[in-house]
Parts: C-alpha cells; sequence; structure tokens
C-alpha cells in the first residue's frame, strides 16, 4: 500500500469515527428528549403556547407544561400579583379615598380615572382585574404603600415567600419593561396562592358589576370581565387576560370541578381561549384527587417480644392527596419498611418503620409509621406465670 493510499484510508477511518459519535450523540440526545416527552406530561395535550403550565393548586403538580420554565414577559397577567399584594396589605378594602395624579393617563388599557375620583382599594381592584386598568394598578399601590416603587418591592417580597424563583417585577401593570418577567410554572403557582384568598376569588369570578364614584358626579362606571371563559366554560373561576407587544397574547384561567381546582397558564398564545378552554376541559376530567394513605395495606399490629401484650397497633400520622389519572392509580407501588417484631417497653409515638409511595420509578410520598399504643414489658407475676408455666411434669417410672 502506498504512502498515498495509506493517508485515504486513515482520512476514511477518521470520518467514520466521527460520523459513528455523531451517531450516538444523536440517539443519547433523541433519547432524552423520547424521555422527556414520556415523563413531563401526565396525558396528551398540545398548545401553540410559546410557554405553558397547567397545575392542581394543592400540590403544585405540572399535570401539562411545555417551556414552562422560560423566562418571558406575561403582560396584565401581571395584575393578579397586583391584586393579592393588595389585598394582604390594604388595612380597609371599602374605604373611599382621592385618586392620586400620578394614576391619571397611565398608558394602556384603562379605567379612565380622573383627577378629584373618588374610590375604593375593593372598587380599584374590579376596575383592575375585570377591565384591566392599568391606572387603577398605579391608584392601589399609591394608596396602599405610599408610591409605586414600595408596591413593587412588595409584590417582588411576595413572589420570595410564594416560594418562585424566576419571577420579577418591575411594575403593578405589566406594560413591557426591563427586569418584568415570570414563568409559565411560576405564573401558576402564584395564581394557586391567590385562589386561596377568599377576596381574590370573588373579584376574578366576578363576570359583571359596576362601580360608583364617591365624588360629587356619582358617575356610575359598569364594568364586564375581559376573560370569556367566565362566560362560556363550565366550573370557569377567573383568572386574568394580558396582551403587550413583547408578551403577546397571555391568559391565566381556572376551573374548579369534581373537588379539584386547576389552573392554567399560557404565555404568548393567538388563541388563548378556545386552547386553554380545551386544556382545562380535558385535565378536569382525567385528573381526580386521592387520599393515597388511605390505599396502605399494612399489617396495622406487630410482634411485641417481652411485653404485657402480645402485640402494639401501628400506624400513620398524615394524609397525602395527589392528582392521577386512573391509568396512573394502577402504576402505584407502595413499599413498607417495618419490623418482624419489637422489644418491650416501646412508647406511644415511637417510629418503627416508614412508608414510601412510588409512581413508576418516581418516590411521590413518605412517611414514618409509628406505635399508637405503648406496650410495658412483662410484670414480674407474668413473668412467673411464665416460668412455671414452661415446666414439664416427668411421668412417673415404676
Amino acid at each position: 500500500m502506498t504512502k498515498s493510499d495509506k493517508m485515504v484510508w486513515h482520512a476514511l477511518f477518521c470520518a467514520g469515527v466521527v460520523l459513528l459519535c455523531a451517531g450516538f450523540v444523536f440517539l443519547g440526545i433523541f433519547g432524552i428528549f423520547q424521555n422527556r416527552l414520556l415523563t413531563a406530561n401526565a396525558i396528551d395535550l398540545s398548545c401553540s403556547a410559546k410557554a405553558s403550565a397547567v397545575i392542581e393548586t394543592t400540590t403544585k403538580r405540572k399535570l401539562f407544561a411545555h417551556n414552562e420554565n422560560a423566562k418571558l414577559p406575561m403582560a396584565s397577567t401581571t395584575k393578579i400579583m397586583t391584586a393579592i399584594t393588595a389585598i394582604e396589605n390594604c388595612k380597609d378594602l371599602d374605604e373611599k379615598f382621592e385618586i392620586s395624579p400620578k394614576a391619571v393617563g397611565v398608558p394602556g388599557t384603562s379605567l379612565y380615572l380622573r383627577k378629584g375620583d373618588v374610590f375604593s382599594t375593593r372598587e380599584l381592584l374590579l376596575g383592575l382585574m375585570l377591565v384591566s386598568g392599568n391606572d387603577a394598578s398605579v391608584a392601589i399601590a399609591e394608596h396602599v404603600a405610599g408610591s409605586t416603587s414600595e408596591f413593587v418591592t412588595m409584590m417582588n417580597d411576595l413572589a420570595r415567600k410564594i416560594g418562585v424563583k424566576s419571577t420579577h417585577f418591575a411594575n403593578t401593570h405589566g406594560l413591557d419593561a426591563d427586569g418584568h418577567y415570570t414563568t409559565a410554572y411560576d405564573l401558576a403557582c402564584i395564581t394557586a396562592y391567590a385562589l386561596e384568598n377568599d377576596v381574590f376569588r370573588e373579584i376574578v369570578g366576578t363576570k359583571n358589576t359596576k362601580i360608583v364614584n364617591g365624588n360629587y358626579s356619582g358617575e356610575i362606571k359598569y364594568l364586564r370581565n375581559k376573560n370569556k371563559l367566565l362566560h362560556t366554560l363550565d366550573g370557569c373561576i377567573g383568572v386574568k387576560t394580558g396582551f403587550t407587544d413583547d408578551a403577546g397574547r397571555c391568559l391565566v384561567s381556572a376551573v374548579e370541578k369534581n373537588g379539584i381546582r386547576i389552573v392554567c397558564v399560557v404565555l404568548n398564545c393567538g388563541p388563548m381561549f378556545p386552547e386553554s378552554a380545551e386544556i382545562l376541559q380535558t385535565c378536569a376530567e382525567k385528573f381526580k384527587l386521592y387520599d393515597l394513605t388511605e390505599m396502605y395495606d399494612f399489617d396495622r399490629d406487630v410482634k411485641v417480644l417481652d411485653g404485657r401484650t402480645s402485640s402494639a397497633k401501628i400506624g400513620t400520622a398524615e394524609h397525602f392527596v395527589y392528582p392521577l389519572t386512573e391509568k396512573e392509580v394502577e402504576r402505584l407501588k407502595f413499599v413498607y419498611t417495618l419490623p418482624e417484631s419489637l422489644s418491650a417497653p416501646t412508647k406511644k409515638g415511637e417510629e418503627v418503620g416508614k412508608v414510601e409511595i412510588f409512581l413508576d420509578n418516581d418516590l411521590l410520598f413518605s412517611e414514618k409509621i409509628f406505635t399508637i399504643e405503648e406496650i410495658k414489658p412483662k410484670s414480674v407475676l407474668q413473668r412467673m406465670k411464665d416460668f412455671f408455666g414452661n415446666w414439664e411434669v416427668s411421668p412417673e417410672v415404676d
């Protein structure tokens, strides 16, 4: 073989190695991607949103999600945090006050507040959440915190309290701004938190109402909720629409059906109403809340050695409720770690084992198993009875 032939074969060999490695890399990436698709969503759904997240509100379990951790602008869905921050920090929601001049003429969607108007925080919250008044958000912030900057600080403090880590607010209304972003999953968690508040839930669930200007004019403002799902989707309880050029069409919606509350967030989604409705309907039909601790199947008595009674009752203290589909329930696995016996004395509340609940290979829940009664060691009399009772009488020998 000539030198040139060797060079050709060497080049071909190197090219083959490169292609083989690339193939392994592709297969590895494809395998990871397949696994992510299989594990990311519990049900088969599609959504055209740039990012989406659907959660059950008590557990925060993701029922469906796509690009849910991407930091994105959220337009007027910002006002969910504005509203709950105001509700938690306003001393009297029904106290009337004069609108701050800084709240007049705020760009974007408006309640058309004017200098000299007089409204309560509750009325402005209705204007904020039903018709998305940007001016109402500023008026609320000025009244509750003294300034919008201080109120925004309160919003960010509350975000940290809720536990969201990829959200930051720069204003009260959601107009595009540097440093103003969230994720679909964060926004779903913020909404789940807000929906625990009775006042918030009542406001965002209001379809139509009116507010009365408390100044000399007595002007009445009629408000109709922009969230179409409130008027068309069975079980819908809110929550908020939004749109800016950067954020696109955004919608946070929620339903309560069959004892389960579900929040759906779509960010930058053209057909936000029909797609959200389909997602919410499907999730409400497919998922149920199960108390998995009611499915425990272990012996509630454990043998006790040298005790005044031969066994001790054991049990668990917690309840664990989790949203699952019927098919997922069939894939649950309960693993019990328990001793064959205990030695007296045993105290009430003594840890003796644990139970773990798996969905396939994912650990959903774990809790300790305790004794639920005290077992004292045998008394001296019992020991004597045992001792003499174990004596055997030898047969007589002729």
